[in-house]
């Protein structure tokens, strides 16, 4: 095996396990062929062994579902290693689709009636109320501009960072991921100011002043710009 080839896989060990570093310009068979080798010649283990987390991160190759499995059955042949994640910085073009999708702002205005629906895939941005009976629902943040009086459901893909943010919280129904609550704890409404839902710590669903945002979502702050 001549230098450049040992140099297509990179093994280290961290603190959560094992972190393998595969170079991204190289055949997929050498660098199947040197993985095996270098786990082989430096990783025997004991049946009594704990289990070790492996994270590889594969740089500018884009893996095949096909060539993710020969990588994980390789790792999983030293019987105390756990493949945790495949991470390429490439992805497909639906993938990209997907993200912009999930990353826009839909902006709407109208008033939402009994018995209507929206949806989008990222964040919504309502100008106007959502009656008794409507409802709003987002892969993302939902941003009301009016009175919300019927149902908002953000998150709807497991995103439990989401919020959702009315200028008058009067709900009948809020829903985050999968963390439903009808009448949030602590919620006492005074209708003065915007206010806001979000899932804390305890992963209880509450609703607090937009300022508290601040604190539990720093990372809103993206949005600046942008509406």
């Amino acid at each position: 095996m001549n230098k450049r080839t040992q140099q297509n896989v990179m093994i280290k060990g961290t603190k959560d396990g094992l972190t393998l570093h595969l170079d991204d310009s190289c055949s997929f068979f050498e660098l199947l062929k040197e993985l095996e080798t270098k786990l082989s010649a430096n990783y025997q283990f004991q049946e009594n062994d704990s289990l070790i987390a492996v994270k590889v991160h594969t740089g500018n190759r884009y893996l095949s579902a096909d060539q993710k499995e020969k990588i994980k059955e390789l790792i999983r042949k030293k019987k105390k290693l756990v493949v945790d994640d495949i991470h390429s910085n490439v992805v497909t073009l639906d993938e990209a689709r997907q993200w912009k999708e999930e990353n826009e702002i839909t902006t709407v205005a109208k008033m939402v009636r009994s018995g209507q629906i929206i949806k989008v895939p990222g964040d919504l941005l309502l100008i106007g109320d959502v009656n008794p009976g409507g409802t709003v629902t987002a892969g993302g943040n939902i941003y009301v501009m009016g009175v919300l009086k019927g149902i908002a459901h953000a998150g709807f893909s497991g995103n439990e960072g989401a919020i959702i943010a009315a200028s008058v919280m009067k709900p009948a129904h809020l829903r985050i991921s999968d963390i439903v609550n009808r009448t949030p704890d602590g919620y006492t409404e005074d209708g003065h100011g915007m206010e806001c839902a979000y899932i804390d710590e305890n992963h209880q669903l509450v609703i607090g002043k937009l300022q508290v945002l601040k604190t539990h979502r720093p990372n809103l702050n993206r949005l600046e710009g942008r509406l």
